[in-house]
């Protein structure tokens, strides 16, 4: 596997990282934790699908760009870097799951909307609390002579207020099946959790919602759910590699200008070395992510090397973040310094879908599986 990105994927990530400076400021950021802000930061989404972020690992014959996993990469440690709204990861990861999961038919119908920026989307498809629980939640019964009706709960699905579809999977006679579901679909009950950090989460209700048969995915085998889970960890880790980027560079420039006993602290020796280990832990949760999304990109569901993604960073995350906080001294914990925005990404980026205590779990199961092997 390659450690650096190629040249035409840095110019990428370049033109990401200009793009969501002018159009994701860190007043936009701001504005949209207020009460009763517009959410769905309109002029953002309309940049952001000109850039072909939606469709970025999409076939173009299904309105994609026909790049891959690698491409999705570049945009989430940019989106993290920025605090790009969650929500277009979760219609990238929509799209994605149509895509792992969907026939040929399916993939027509919803992909080039999704993919174009026209239809937001989200997933529920794994534990909020631990994605390698990929049992469904819902159940789905058939309704003659081709529909079907889903009832029951899911649990803690991301910005469910802004998505106009949902992917989610469901247990029928016959297995578990993937549906695309209107997200004002009647009996569908959409209810806020309470959150800290500005972070978005629903308990959706299902009573009888009907899906037509254009909803019906197919069969989604274990191991496919398990590759769209792994895929979006891999890119949730990177997503807190780019925060953990922008806290470092942030936290630099601060021990530049910040003087104690008549020099900046950047002279210290204990500020450096509190630096350098936050250098290092970032490094290696880099290079693990890109890893993951690597072989995932390359056809393999990359459990174990996932969980590795995973353990990395979610410690750099914390590492980064704390010790940024320190750094600042008592500007650090004042908010009008914005250092708390990324330590907010990082915190529930870092424990959603599993942390570093979770997905350790992931790694012994792996190697227990090997070893049986």
């Amino acid at each position: 596997m390659k450690a650096t990105l190629t040249a035409e994927r840095r110019e990428f990530a370049s033109s990401l990282r200009a793009l969501l400076k002018a159009e994701c400021p860190v007043t936009l950021v701001r504005a949209l934790n207020e009460p009763g802000a517009d959410r769905s930061a309109p002029t953002l989404w309309k940049a952001l699908a000109g850039a072909g972020v939606f469709g970025l690992a999409i076939a173009e014959e299904f309105g994609g760009s026909g790049g891959s996993l690698d491409d999705l990469a570049v945009f989430s440690v940019e989106a993290g870097r920025a605090l790009c709204p969650t929500s277009a990861h979760g219609t990238v990861l929509a799209a994605l799951a149509i895509d792992r999961l969907g026939t040929p038919d399916a993939k027509s119908a919803w992909l080039p909307p999704l993919a174009c920026g026209a239809v937001r989307g989200t997933t529920a498809l794994w534990s909020a609390r631990d994605a390698a629980v990929v049992s469904p939640a819902l159940r789905a019964d058939p309704v003659p002579p081709a529909g079907w009706r889903l009832s029951g709960t899911a649990d803690y699905v991301a910005d469910a207020d802004l998505a106009d579809v949902i992917v989610v999977s469901a247990a029928t006679d016959s297995g578990t099946r993937a549906f695309v579901v209107d997200a004002r679909a009647p009996g569908l009950a959409v209810e806020p959790l309470a959150t800290t950090g500005g972070h978005r989460a629903f308990t959706l209700r299902f009573d009888g919602v009907a899906v037509g048969p254009d909803g019906a995915l197919g069969v989604a085998a274990q191991p496919a759910l398990r590759g769209v889970a792994n895929a979006a960890v891999a890119l949730g880790s990177l997503d807190l590699v780019g925060v953990g980027q922008a806290v470092i560079d942030r936290t630099v420039g601060y021990t530049m200008v910040r003087h104690q006993f008549g020099r900046p602290i950047a002279s210290f020796q204990a500020a450096q070395h509190l630096i350098a280990n936050m250098h290092i832990a970032l490094a290696a949760a880099r290079l693990a992510a890109h890893s993951a999304v690597f072989w995932m990109a390359r056809g393999r569901v990359a459990t174990r090397e996932t969980a590795i993604a995973r353990m990395h960073a979610a410690t750099a995350a914390r590492l980064v973040t704390l010790d940024a906080h320190q750094l600042h001294g008592g500007m650090g914990y004042v908010t009008e310094t914005d250092l708390h925005l990324w330590s907010e990404r990082a915190r529930w980026g870092s424990t959603l879908a599993g942390g570093a205590d979770v997905a350790a779990a992931w790694l012994e199961e792996t190697m227990n599986e090997q070893e049986r092997a």
